[in-house]
């Protein structure tokens, strides 16, 4: 979105009356240790940086008709009256999941604003204080079968190279961890205890938390430790094309990859990494799990994000659907 859309004109005229346009216009010659937005991101974990620079991206390419990005733009100048604007112009044009997390990066900008003493605190608060876009959506992705997890994992066995084992180990923690393709990579040798079962994690904002591998995921994690060696590094690392280890960290989007081949050759369409994870949470909440402790291994920091991987109520409204009569009967011929 590089302009802003008739709905919030109002602000691009109040902009150019108060002459904020060429104020939102960064000096040159800031650096960046008092670079709000630089100093933001900095403050971000790595995996969180990309996407909340693109939502700073918009933001400045919206106040700005485009000229500015995040770092150009004068964050200073930035107000109520913008903020309100955006916000309107957000609802309109993304789902509000998307909107609240580009208002999100705005309001830590803003913050940084303040605390760099750029802004004073009134104007801080009052920008800050816009309220989220308000919506529901359905949950993305989707829970895998037992026949479809099995299928995965016999594609990795069918391939006796070291990447096979290593594929299994890894698929199998993301079934029965629930860990997210960022953690699953930031794993250390010294992280797991062979021993209890017990595998500490690194989840987002440094928040340690501690999931238990069992069964056949332990197992599959006992054969990729064969092969890997007890050297100390990651747990997880790259192969090379003669099937040597690398000993390094693994990127994220190898896990996407390794799981899309490993998904091909299973026959199994439309899967992702995350469909690992949601799928860990319904089949504990089904099993009865208790929905705090589901919280805590999956590292949520709210109940309420957990609770939108619970599907019990979707088959709930199945089965009481079925309860109804449609007194249809089939057309002949």
């Amino acid at each position: 979105m590089n302009t802003l859309s008739a709905s919030t004109a109002h602000s691009a005229a109040l902009s150019q009356q108060e002459g904020h346009h060429g104020a939102l216009v960064a000096r040159g010659d800031t650096q960046l240790s008092q670079n709000a937005a630089a100093v933001y991101l900095a403050r971000l974990a790595p995996g969180s940086r990309r996407t909340m620079r693109e939502a700073l991206n918009t933001i400045a390419a919206m106040l700005s008709n485009g000229e500015q990005d995040a770092v150009s733009l004068n964050w200073p100048a930035v107000r109520y009256q913008h903020v309100a604007a955006i916000r309107a112009q957000l609802a309109a044009s993304y789902a509000h999941t998307t909107a609240n997390k580009i208002l999100s990066a705005l309001r830590g900008v803003l913050r940084e604003c303040w605390r760099l003493n750029q802004m004073p605190a009134d104007e801080f608060q009052r920008a800050a204080d816009v309220e989220n876009v308000t919506g529901t959506t359905l949950p993305a992705g989707r829970a895998l079968t037992a026949g479809e997890i099995a299928a995965l994992l016999t594609a990795c066995a069918n391939d006796e190279t070291p990447a096979g084992a290593r594929d299994a180990a890894m698929i199998a923690l993301l079934r029965a961890g629930g860990l997210r393709r960022a953690e699953l990579c930031a794993l250390m040798l010294d992280d797991y205890n062979p021993a209890d079962g017990a595998l500490k994690v690194q989840g987002k904002r440094n928040k340690e938390r501690v999931v238990y591998v069992a069964g056949g995921a332990a197992e599959a994690l006992a054969d990729w430790l064969i092969i890997r060696g007890s050297a100390s590094g990651p747990l997880f690392c790259p192969l090379n094309k003669g099937g040597r280890l690398i000993m390094r960290q693994m990127q994220a989007e190898a896990v996407f990859n390794l799981l899309n081949k490993r998904a091909k050759q299973a026959g199994i369409t439309d899967l992702s990494p995350h469909d690992l994870r949601r799928t860990f949470a319904g089949d504990l909440l089904d099993a009865g799990a208790d929905i705090a402790t589901v919280q805590k291994l999956m590292g949520h920091s709210n109940v309420n994000t957990t609770a939108r991987y619970d599907r019990r109520g979707e088959e709930a409204k199945r089965r009481a659907v079925e309860l109804l009569h449609v007194p249809y009967h089939k057309r002949l011929g």
